[in-house]
């Protein structure tokens, strides 16, 4: 999705020589799989922050043209929407110091990007969904100047007959309206973690994300509010898969499956079978022609970047063209400070690796059905959601993070190599946020309740905050 397209606008005889080039990668890689062509693992490690440009007013900054024009930062692209932005990491090798680097490479780009907005009169701000954006900034007039938004807005109502965007979410309150155009996807901001796996486990890297989803979501919340009113606990996960609802192959109304999804299963023997269920499940919304050969993966890439699992397979290629396998966990808002998701990062990559190692596959501990109950537990009660444990039983998200999540990222963490100061420091954060019980979510709430619901005021402390850079579980409300 990230590449630039030269046209929003597509004949029948583009869609067709597109869905042949797309048969004809599927195919390629379905060889590269079972030839064991993909590099080997480097434990390399990287992520993709969403973030919001704001004004003096705390209120959407429709600037991110004059911004990245006068940024000129290679790290630093636009989003959807004109009042979003996306910072990029380098590829890290997963061991040693990597996480006090990354946080310190973070702060040093996200200092660089607050000064040069300051320069238009606009800051930023990580967060999950920013309280006081409204619906009537979310429209056309405020999508990035970018072909391939435009294309994929038109493609979408085209998929959907033109009938518009339904969004029905019910938490502490209600919200349920409709919409005629995808920018309500522009709502929604992460902080996505890109993880290099090696062929021969990147079934079992791919299901233990999946497995950890749930707990993940539950201790990292950060989008309890949209439009003003108190919703899930991280409403950005129904939010986005609402705010793009268009199906599959089939005729009926929305089709077999929907293009942001939690999964159809585990994968069984490797991440071929995403790609396959992607060709087989998913008419092309961006069908561009590249005149490059297969091997570059062209079409294929762009196909994968319009399906949005919240777990996703990507290929990539090294810098002698050898293509690679990577995992990337989406479930995760941006902010609520950097240290905050840097803990996160940590909290990840560890209990992934701890999973991995395991002499039973990750998936034996946790049925499908389980952790996909456990995600959207989470994702509407936060860290008051009962979870299946691993295992077996049933137990509070806060308990499963404490005393399963942790201890697996410390295992795991160790097991990379990573620094022992490190460790202790950035799990001793998510320990501390989980016992006090005050995610970015929760802080959230507890502000607005004393500030008589006031998006503005909110904003503004929260933004005061995150720029003074400790993590949440020591903000005061």
């Amino acid at each position: 999705m990230g590449d630039e397209i030269p046209s929003s606008r597509f004949s029948a005889e583009e869609v067709e020589k597109f869905n042949a080039r797309l048969q004809q990668e599927t195919r390629l890689i379905g060889d590269w799989f079972s030839e064991q062509r993909f590099a080997p693992e480097h434990r390399m490690f990287g992520y993709e922050l969403e973030a919001w440009l704001i004004d003096e007013h705390y209120q959407p900054a429709p600037v991110n043209e004059q911004f990245l024009k006068a940024l000129n930062h290679p790290l630093v692209v636009h989003e959807l929407a004109s009042f979003n932005i996306e910072l990029n990491s380098l590829p890290q090798h997963l061991s040693g110091n990597v996480f006090s680097d990354m946080q310190k490479n973070l702060s040093q780009i996200y200092d660089v990007c607050r000064r040069q907005a300051q320069l238009l009169g606009s800051d930023v701000l990580a967060i999950g969904i920013l309280p006081t954006v409204k619906e009537t900034d979310l429209t056309l007039a405020n999508m990035s100047n970018s072909p391939r938004y435009r294309a994929l807005n038109e493609q979408v109502l085209q998929l959907r007959h033109g009938r518009p965007l339904h969004i029905n979410i019910k938490g502490g309150e209600h919200l349920q309206i409709q919409h005629d155009d995808v920018m309500l996807e522009a709502a929604a901001t992460s902080f996505q973690l890109h993880l290099q796996v090696p062929l021969h486990q990147a079934a079992r890297y791919f299901n233990a994300a999946v497995i950890l989803s749930g707990a993940m979501v539950a201790a990292t919340g950060n989008a309890p509010f949209l439009f003003g009113k108190r919703l899930w606990e991280e409403t950005r996960i129904p939010l986005f898969e609402q705010a793009v609802s268009v199906g599959g192959h089939r005729t009926d109304d929305e089709g077999d499956l929907k293009r942001v999804f939690f999964g159809t299963g585990y994968v069984v023997d490797s991440l071929f079978e995403c790609f396959q269920e992607n060709l087989d499940h998913f008419p092309a919304v961006l069908p561009v022609l590249f005149d490059e050969p297969p091997e570059r993966l062209a079409h294929l890439r762009l196909h994968n970047g319009t399906i949005w699992r919240w777990n996703r397979p990507l290929i990539g290629f090294d810098a002698y063209g050898e293509p690679h396998l990577r995992v990337e966990h989406r479930v995760i808002s941006a902010g609520p400070s950097i240290v905050d998701m840097t803990a996160n990062a940590a909290l990840f990559a560890g209990a992934v690796q701890s999973l991995i190692a395991r002499r039973q596959p990750p998936e034996s501990a946790l049925t499908f059905n389980h952790a996909r109950h456990n995600f959207y537990q989470a994702a509407r009660l936060g860290l008051a959601a009962d979870l299946y444990g691993l295992g077996g039983g049933v137990m509070s998200a806060k308990t499963f993070i404490l005393h399963q999540l942790i201890p697996l990222a410390r295992q795991g963490l160790d097991q990379l190599d990573v620094n022992t100061h490190d460790i202790d420091y950035y799990l001793d954060i998510i320990e501390q946020r989980i016992r006090s019980e005050q995610t970015g979510t929760q802080w959230q709430q507890r502000y607005a309740a004393n500030c008589g619901y006031d998006m503005q005021a909110l904003t503004a402390a929260y933004a005061q905050l995150q720029h003074a850079g400790k993590p949440v579980h020591e903000w005061p409300v």
